[in-house]
């Protein structure tokens, strides 16, 4: 059968982030993918205008009626918008027989809060400690973690300190502005390794770490181990930011027809 996949995220109408770039992600690994929303967002390129977040109760059905009769093999989140979105999908977590990647989106591309400052504690305590990894950026660990992220050793710092929280395996992505993409991975062995990409001058990076995630999502659901999803998730999200489109006036979506390297 087919592998599935799942994404419990918020939508954007524009396709270049959220669930919509999650489900072109998992497909182009040629993983069936579902979706559960969480919130609506009103954004373009240019920024996000609007955010309405879903009911805990309706977020809540559309994750079970998916687990119920799909199966994932693989589940990721993105934004959740609120601390009982949260609190509630961590519960179904605990049921989950499958890897959960939890991707803590909390604010947009654009400088645009996702989450409220209320949740982020429920975050920590609550949803971090039921995923298989987390992939935060450099701004989203030190908003967990407090550590500031100057370089390699301030990033191992705030692995361990997530890793410390409940997670089993950290995913740290550099800051865009440093001279290389160097991501750090700190595994439940309490081994650490880099990824590392050369750094790509462009505007192409709206939805960049949805698109990162789920293609670790999709290589999970596809049977690959941590390491090996990781390391062609970042071959892929490489290329998908150096082949950008082009499209809209802002901050374009990177190029998810970019084919998977076997």
């Amino acid at each position: 059968m087919i592998p599935v996949a799942l994404t419990i995220a918020g939508s954007d109408p524009s396709g270049g982030a959220g669930l919509q770039a999650d489900l072109k992600t998992f497909h182009q690994h040629g993983v069936y993918g579902c979706s559960a929303v969480t919130l609506l967002t009103v954004q373009n390129t240019q920024g996000v205008q609007q955010v309405e977040l879903l009911n805990s109760d309706l977020i809540d059905a559309q994750i079970r009626a998916v687990c119920e009769d799909l199966s994932p093999r693989a589940a990721k989140t993105g934004a959740l918008g609120s601390a009982a979105v949260i609190a509630s999908v961590a519960e179904l977590a605990e049921e989950f027989e499958f890897s959960l990647v939890v991707d803590p989106v909390m604010i947009s591309k654009h400088g645009h809060a996702l989450i409220e400052e209320s949740a982020i504690e429920v975050l920590k305590q609550r949803l971090l400690p039921r995923a298989f990894l987390v992939t935060p950026n450099v701004l989203e660990a030190e908003k967990l973690t407090g550590v500031r992220i100057t370089d390699m050793a301030s990033m191992e710092v705030a692995a361990h300190g997530i890793h410390e929280m409940g997670a089993r395996n950290v995913l740290l992505k550099s800051r865009a502005q440093w001279d290389e993409a160097a991501d750090l991975l700190l595994t439940e062995e309490g081994e650490l390794r880099r990824f590392v990409s050369a750094k790509i001058a462009t505007q192409n990076t709206h939805g960049s770490g949805c698109v990162y995630s789920a293609a670790i999502t999709a290589q999970l659901a596809l049977g690959q181990a941590l390491q090996a999803a990781v390391e062609k998730a970042k071959q892929f999200i490489t290329a998908a930011i150096a082949n950008g489109p082009g499209l809209g006036k802002g901050l374009g979506p990177v190029d998810m027809f970019t084919k998977v390297r076997t």
